[in-house]
Formats: structure tokens, sequence, C-alpha cells
């Protein structure tokens, strides 16, 4: 890793009321609020601040396209728990941000687009560049601060960056571009920084009677409890409730996996532990979640999200409770606070849950076993289609892998202390029942935005925040195919990471959904690659082709020691058979009806 970046210790910001440009005034607000690193690529909207962010101890990670470099702020964000920062030239730069910009939203990513504008002389010209770039990021967005006068440079600066920490989600600085320039007197202000509470006394008693009489908790740990640094916590409270802990949806780092409470995860391809554990809850502590629609969607066949149940939702945004699920108490709270806060209520007293506990572990600890005795015999898909597939690749002579064995390889020779990222379709979303973790800030996803091109640039950031830790994207082909550019910025900027590409020509998610809904009728799902491998040596990293099982977990290894001890950036290709996992949108799908004669056959 590159050693040059200055460190936030090394940073001291100016103080008292002085003159200075609004640049220096902009910089210096970054200063004092820890920026240490910025992602995006070189513009001259903003090049009067560019150059002095090296004397002020800033890094500018140039990227290759700036959707990548705003994934970068957000895996930044989501390891470190600081702001993830991202910069690019006004209008196309900007635009180009949008659709990582929603992502970070959708993972509550304290994630600040800085985003220069056209000169005011020239708005509503049609000048070179404009745009109207408030409207565009209005959506996914907590707060957005124009600036509207450089004598309040500062002022605004300050206001993204306390926002992005107190909504808890990615904030907009949007800055004409002359307004970099001039001359001002202006204070630099402090950070402000929220000390959240456990919640309401009132709430948080009602949630602590119903504990005490339930029989069979289930505490489900989101992407709260991960924010918080509350693990130790959800542990404690566990532990004295004897409850089985599931994850949220895409939140396999909110509990370690090696607990005898831990169940697994809920959602798409999640755990059938998780969800025949929670089927038999009658209260629910929901810490940290909002819980998405997404992630309590039947599944494996299972309507497992327990009707009668009374549900304790805590969330820190007060209008997620009881926004998706029915709840019997809403708290408003700090998943940390609020677990400790509920611990003390519970600590001296008799629960009804104690005269069950054992029994009640014996039931998490034999539904654990059978799901992994599942995961370790359900070697391939069985649908039909899939069976077709898997005779197409003996014929073509063996050289691919059933991707479900090849997720269990990939896990087993799992690093400690990595991080990993995944993109979404159809062997990464399998990945979830795969992926455990033993520490929280370890796995990312693109959430409820889904959108691909996600992992590879948000492990990026993830390895610059902590370079210590060893760093793994999982992308499909397709998704590959939007973000593999960035190998570029690992390789110039000396970031190195491990990408894994699972290479099984299709869109897999799509194509699943015509082979049950439309009669194998593909349209645009197949595609025809070249190596990805050649593709990544070509551009400086080392490639991969892996084609037999026992090669699967040796290469990974290989590959990681590589990034830690060599400092390489690797890519390895899996070749996978073309069969396919669950459909990924069944809820939002139907059986095609036809009415014109020339379509009837198309049903």
């Amino acid at each position: 890793m590159n050693t040059s970046t200055p460190q936030q210790s090394h940073q001291k910001a100016v103080t008292g009321v002085q003159k200075m440009t609004p640049s220096e005034a902009f910089v210096e607000t970054m200063v004092a609020n820890g920026v240490t690193n910025i992602f995006g690529i070189m513009g001259s909207a903003f090049m009067d601040a560019m150059d002095i962010f090296a004397p002020a101890g800033i890094r500018l990670i140039p990227v290759v396209h700036e959707q990548g470099g705003a994934h970068m702020a957000d895996g930044y964000a989501r390891v470190s728990g600081r702001h993830g920062v991202v910069i690019g030239q006004n209008g196309p730069g900007i635009s180009n941000c949008v659709t990582a910009i929603a992502a970070a939203y959708w993972a509550h990513s304290p994630v600040v687009m800085i985003t220069p504008e056209t000169g005011t002389m020239g708005m509503g010209l049609g000048g070179f560049q404009e745009a109207n770039q408030l409207p565009m990021f209005q959506e996914f967005t907590k707060y957005q601060g124009h600036v509207n006068n450089p004598k309040r440079m500062a002022e605004y600066t300050a206001r993204c960056f306390d926002r992005a920490l107190s909504e808890i989600g990615p904030t907009q600085l949007n800055i004409p571009r002359d307004y970099f320039y001039g001359e001002i007197e202006t204070e630099i202000p402090q950070p402000q920084r929220l000390d959240r509470g456990a919640g309401g006394e009132k709430s948080l008693n009602e949630a602590a009677e119903l504990l005490a009489t339930a029989k069979f908790p289930v505490i489900l740990s989101g992407g709260g409890v991960v924010m918080a640094d509350a693990v130790e916590e959800c542990k404690a409270l566990a532990e004295r409730l004897g409850a089985p802990v599931v994850n949220s949806y895409l939140h396999n780092d909110s509990f370690p996996a090696s607990h005898p409470l831990w169940a697994g995860p809920l959602g798409y391809q999640g755990s059938k532990a998780a969800m025949k554990l929670i089927a038999q809850a009658d209260v629910v502590v929901a810490l940290g979640s909002r819980l998405g629609p997404f992630g309590t969607l039947p599944q494996h066949g299972m309507d497992y999200w327990p009707k009668e149940a009374k549900i304790i939702q805590i969330d820190a945004d007060n209008k997620m409770l009881g926004l998706v699920k029915k709840i019997s108490v809403g708290i408003c709270g700090d998943a940390k606070a609020a677990a400790v806060a509920l611990l003390e209520r519970l600590q001296d007293k008799t629960l009804a849950s104690d005269a069950t506990k054992e029994a009640r572990a014996k039931t998490i600890a034999d539904e654990k076993a059978a799901w992994e005795k599942e995961l370790d015999e359900w070697t391939h898909e069985k649908d039909a289609y899939s069976l077709d597939m898997i005779e197409e690749a003996k014929k073509e002579g063996g050289k691919y892998l059933h991707p479900r064995q090849v997720l269990r390889e990939l896990e087993k020779a799992m690093p400690e202390n990595v991080m990993v990222s995944t993109d979404i379709g159809n062997i990464n979303s399998v990945a979830n029942s795969y992926l455990r973790f033993e520490k929280p800030r370890s796995f990312f996803a693109p959430m409820s935005f889904g959108n691909c091109g996600y992992a590879l640039p948000t492990i990026i950031g993830a390895k610059v925040a902590a370079p210590d830790r060893p760093a793994i994207a999982y992308a499909g082909d397709g998704a590959w195919g939007m973000s593999m550019v960035e190998i570029m910025t690992c390789v110039r900027h000396d970031i190195p990471v491990t990408a894994v590409v699972f290479h099984n020509r299709q869109w897999g998610a799509e194509k699943k959904n015509q082979v049950d809904f439309y009669n194998r009728r593909f349209v645009a799902g197949e595609l025809d690659n070249q190596s990805f491998a050649e593709i990544a040596q070509a551009m400086g990293a080392t490639g991969f082709v892996v084609d037999k099982l026992e090669d699967v977990g040796p290469t990974l290894k290989k590959a990681v020691d590589m990034q830690m001890n060599e400092g390489k950036t690797c890519v390895i290709e899996i070749m996978c058979t073309r069969e396919l996992g669950d459909p990924f949108r069944r809820d939002a799908l139907s059986k095609p009806v036809r009415f014109l004669d020339k379509y009837k056959d198309y049903v």
C-alpha cells in the first residue's frame, strides 16, 4: 500500500476568524472533519481547491469512472465509520455518480458528494457541462447544501459533513465553480456530533416487559448494530435471553458466525435455520433494522415471518418504526444504547425464557446442523433447466464448476479479518448462504438499490480505509463488465484487492425469470465474454483461471497472500456452469397474458 497518505492525526484545522479564500475555507473545513482521502476525477471546476489538497493532508485518489469513485467513498465510509468523500467535474462527472449515491443512501453511508457546478454567470445559458445538479440527487440524499455566497463556504461545507453523520446517509455539497475564488473572512466551524440515546423510557420499559414474558425470543441484528458498533451489546442481550440471533438481509457481519446463538441471515438465499427459528418466535427484537421488505420475503418455499409474534423495533430513524411490519413497541434510539438499556432492565429479572433456555439452545444447534448438512449436500441446482445446463457443460469438456460448490470452497478458504463485497446477480445472491463473518464492517452489498458494478469499487474504498485487512470482491460476469476498469485504479495507486469473477456467460438472475415465467424464451441474456484473467493482466494485475474445484480454495489463498504480502491485485476467473438459483423477484412477476393474435404463442 502507498504509505504517503497523510494521517488524520497529522491534520489540524485553522481556528478563529481569519482572512482566506473560499477554496481554503472549503479545504480547512474538510480538515476539521478529519478528511484524509477523496475519491474522484480531477476537473477544472474545483482545481483551485484541489491545488491545496496535498498540503492540507488530503489525498485525491483518481478513479477511472466517477460512479466507481462514489462506490469507493461508500466502501470507505462503511469500513471506517467516518465520512466517505467523492468529487468530480460539473455536469457529466457529477451525473455519473447518481447510481452510486443511491446505493450509499440505502446502505445509510455517511458519504459527502461534492458537486462543483457551472459558474453563476453562465447558469441558464446552456453552457458547456451545465446541468441542474440538485434535482439529480434529491431522492438519494439526506441533505443538500448549496453554497449561495462564497462567504458561506465553510458554513455549508460543515453542515453537509455534520448532517451526513446525524442523518445517517449521503449529503450533497453543491458549489458554483466561481465561488472557489476571491477573498473572505471566516471561521472554520467545529464538527457537531450527536450523542444518541437509548430511546424513550416508556418504550424501553414496554419492550423489557414483553421480553420478560417471551418464551421464544429472537433477535434480528441489523445494519444499525454494525453502524453503532453494538455487536458486543447485541451478544450480551442475546445471551441473557438465550435468544437465537438472525442477521438482517445483507448484514451477515452484524453478529459473529462462530457464536452458538448465531443462526444466519434472513432474506433472499438466506439461512433456513434462521428462517425456521424466527418462525417460532413469540417476541422479535429488530435491533437496528428498518425491516426492509426484500429482507423478509418468503424464501426456500417458506413464508417464515412470524405472523403472531410481538415485534420490538429499534431504529435511529423514527420514520422507519412500523413502516414495513406491524410492531408492538417502537424505540427510536441508538442500537448500542438501546441494547444496554434493555439488558439493564432484564438483568435481575426472572424471565419466562429462562426455563426453556437449554431446550432452545438445542433447537438452535439442531437447526444449524441440519442447514449445514443441506449446504454440504447441495452441490448443484436441481431444477430442470439447471440439470440441462449441467449436461451441456459435461459435453463441453467438464471444465465448468457448480457455483454452490465453488462458494463453499471459497467460504472455507476465507482469511481471518476479511472484508467481502458482493455485486448483484444470481451467484452473488446465492453467496448469501455461505458468507460468514466474525467482526462487523466486513460485508458490503448494494442493498435495496441493487445496482450492478458495485462490488469492485466498493472493496477498493474499503481497502483504503483498512489497508491491513484482506479485501475480496465477488462479481458475476455481467456486473464485472461494468466495473472492471477500476482494476487500473488499484494498479495505478497501489491499492491491492482480490476479485472473484463468476464466469457463467449469462445474465443469470433475469434468465431464471425467463425460465420460470417465459417458457425459456431467452432475450438479451447471453454474454459472450473474453478472458477476464487476460484482461486483468493487460491492466497490470495478476489473473488466474480456475476450472477445477480443488483449485478454488488454494487460488483464493494465493491471491490474498499476494495482496497482503506483495501488494498485488489479483482477478480470479472461475468458470461456472449455467445452472441457476432461485428467481430473484418471484414476488414481482406473474405468468404472461396475451390478447393480440400475433402474440398468442408467447404465453
